[in-house]
């Protein structure tokens, strides 16, 4: 565990080979155990080359975590960047799934006429305009790259054509999901291959 010390901490701890520390949230010393009775029993102090900064050597009485871990030091730096990346990964599936059926549902409002006009609608409602937008969408894509535009228009643009291509989807009742795995199957394959593949299967 890491904490602060000061000259009198340090004193303590030598005189009655318990670790003490100075506790900022009391403003005063602190004796790791006072509550817990968990204390660390020092057999030996140790100081770094430039002398600012030392560590306790010695076998604590119980856990030195108030977690009741064996030592405050158990998360590793490496599983919290998988925690982050599976969180950035649900987060992305989470924004598909929704737009999906915020889509599914223009399309059963259009049953009655119920709801609002919307933009998902009239897209649901003619083929035509929808395969424009699509066409219209991707090709402003390609721009943002040849024309070098920054990075926040890239993003905008793919956004259009992502929801479009879910429209598109959705009425041809295929789910997201099925592209998910579309992809996952070609994770293992590269892409000259599977465009080899299809070649095959065409002819």
């Amino acid at each position: 565990m890491g904490l602060l010390t000061i000259r009198d901490a340090l004193a303590t701890t030598i005189s009655s080979r318990k670790a003490t520390f100075f506790s900022r949230s009391r403003a005063a010393l602190w004796t790791k155990g006072e509550t817990s009775k968990n204390f660390i029993n020092i057999h030996d102090v140790f100081v770094d080359c430039d002398h600012d900064s030392i560590i306790y050597l010695g076998k604590p009485d119980g856990p030195t975590c108030h977690t009741g871990s064996e030592t405050c030091y158990f998360t590793s730096i490496s599983d919290l960047l998988k925690e982050q990346e599976v969180e950035e990964n649900n987060l992305a599936l989470t924004t598909l799934y929704s737009l999906e059926s915020t889509i599914s549902q223009r399309e059963s409002e259009l049953v009655g006429q119920h709801g609002k006009p919307s933009w998902t609608k009239r897209l649901l409602l003619d083929e035509n305009l929808l395969c424009l937008k699509i066409r219209e969408e991707a090709d402003e894509l390609c721009r943002t790259l040849e024309e070098k535009e920054d990075n926040s228009r890239t993003a905008s643009e793919m956004a259009d054509v992502i929801y479009h291509a879910m429209v598109l989807l959705r009425r041809k009742n295929v789910k997201i999901e099925n592209v998910l795995e579309v992809l996952r199957q070609r994770f293992s394959q590269s892409g000259i291959e599977e465009k080899q593949s299809r070649v095959t299967t065409e002819s």
